[in-house]
């Protein structure tokens, strides 16, 4: 069985004085997080996780000094409230949400950060025909857009003329 991969790079890095504790919990376990200085930096080896554990208490302590709204704030207040208060591990299910929110809010935060991109290999343990390509997102205060290579594949068609004419 073929394991499918999407390592994934955040750029530029996030100054740490931009992120919210509530933000930067759940996006250091969506992906990899490293401090360089005054910021983070964020990357995923094999893709950007979908499912979080957390521990409850780091969860609430994060969620108590983070005192804005905000779709992380939205989102773990929700997921707690459905919650009896002796569950001690959390799960949250992302794959429904999107980190692109959390660094959308981020970049409206931000004095200094006018956009984030995200860019993904999309790789395979075998040789797949789909298991390969890659994608860009840019994600700003307002939009949040992207393409695939197999996007540009399409817009390289049409642009020579040799894209199938849709099906009446």
């Amino acid at each position: 069985m073929p394991d499918y991969y999407t390592p994934t790079v955040i750029q530029p890095a996030i100054p740490v004085a931009d992120i919210t504790p509530l933000e930067r919990l759940l996006l250091s376990h969506v992906f990899n997080a490293e401090r360089d200085g005054d910021r983070f930096y964020f990357y995923a080896d094999e893709g950007p996780a979908n499912m979080l554990w957390l521990d409850r208490a780091p969860l609430e302590a994060a969620l108590a000094h983070s005192r804005i709204d905000s779709t992380a704030t939205s989102f773990v207040t929700e997921q707690l409230a459905r919650l009896p208060a002796d569950n001690v591990e959390i799960e949250l299910d992302f794959s429904d949400r999107s980190w692109e929110a959390i660094f959308q809010d981020i970049i409206r935060r931000s004095p200094t950060l006018r956009y984030v991109t995200a860019v993904s290999a999309f790789t395979c343990s075998k040789m797949r025909p789909d298991g390969f390509g890659g994608m860009a997102v840019l994600i700003t205060a307002d939009t949040v857009m992207g393409k695939s290579t197999s996007d540009i594949v399409e817009d390289f068609l049409a642009e020579a003329r040799l894209a199938e004419p849709a099906a009446v």
